[in-house]
């Protein structure tokens, strides 16, 4: 049986559990729970704080776990990182008061900065030969600068609207960041076909989303042109109607091409257009 740690609550806890229900499994029993059951896979779902997930993951506690590659990254611990998952997007970046005079990395020589990343701040700090004290925080570090605990922080930026409400102003990003599948290094045999049956199942739903499936009626005279507007996945499908003269249409299209290709489509006489939401795109 695999065992998959996942947040216990935050932002990825929802999209963590989402993904697995669109792969057919379900998690019983809820965050409220350190462990439960999961239906449709044979596996155990534990729930962590997504600080504590790297760590699980490395010491064989959990066999595989979904959490930000930014605490992969700051924990350090050795693990395998078997996927990107598409969500949670976010970076950590420098930000300093509004009105601080910031005209570069060099600025930083010598100031403090809050921080609940320390040791990817200090690479960046290394990699750019500045000598910054870091000032550890848990929690609310956009605060630090205001009670004048700290010069600049160091801090996950996903709209930066915390960052204006505070007075801070993003000046250096530094590190991107998403949800990612790690792995313990060395899985037994049985557990790693588990864990390539579930990256396939992850990957069929990844690989639909953000695509749309687009159905429609051309006259004959047009469907070398829309075979030239919908090159498709490998081509469209394109099929004769019982009316004489006329053909169906089927292909998949990115959901930000959509509106740009409906728009020449039914420039050309396409009609009866359907789009159609895709779940999976198993290859």
């Amino acid at each position: 049986m695999l065992k998959i740690a996942i947040q216990a609550k935050g932002r990825l806890n929802e999209q963590s559990v989402s993904l697995l229900a669109d792969s057919g499994i379900q998690c019983g029993g809820g965050s409220r729970r350190l462990l439960s059951m999961a239906t449709g896979f044979d596996m155990e779902i534990l729930y962590l704080r997504d600080d504590d997930i790297p760590q699980a993951v490395a010491m064989g506690v959990a066999d595989i776990g979904i959490v930000g590659l930014n605490e992969v990254a700051e924990k350090g611990e050795r693990v395998d990182e078997v996927m990107a998952l598409g969500f949670g997007a976010c970076r950590i970046s420098v930000a300093v008061p509004r009105e601080s005079g910031y005209d570069g990395p060099a600025w930083l020589n010598g100031r403090r900065i809050a921080t609940s990343y320390p040791n990817i701040l200090r690479t960046w700090l290394d990699s750019k030969g500045i000598d910054a004290e870091i000032h550890e925080i848990a929690g609310s570090v956009e605060i630090a600068p205001a009670v004048g605990m700290a010069d600049a922080i160091f801090d996950i930026v996903s709209s930066g609207g915390t960052l204006v409400q505070n007075g801070l102003r993003e000046v250096e990003r530094v590190f991107d960041s998403e949800a990612v599948l790690i792995a313990t290094p060395q899985l037994p045999d049985g557990k790693r076909e588990a864990v390539e049956k579930l990256r396939f199942r992850f990957s069929t739903i990844l690989a639909g989303r953000g695509m749309k499936y687009l159905l429609m009626n051309l006259p004959e005279g047009s469907v070398e042109r829309a075979v030239e507007i919908l090159p498709g996945m490998k081509s469209p499908t394109v099929l004769p109607l019982a009316a004489e003269g006329w053909f169906s249409l089927h292909a998949v299209v990115p959901e930000s091409e959509l509106w740009d290709k409906v728009e020449m489509l039914k420039e050309i006489g396409a009609e009866d257009i359907l789009v159609l939401n895709l779940e999976n795109i198993i290859r």
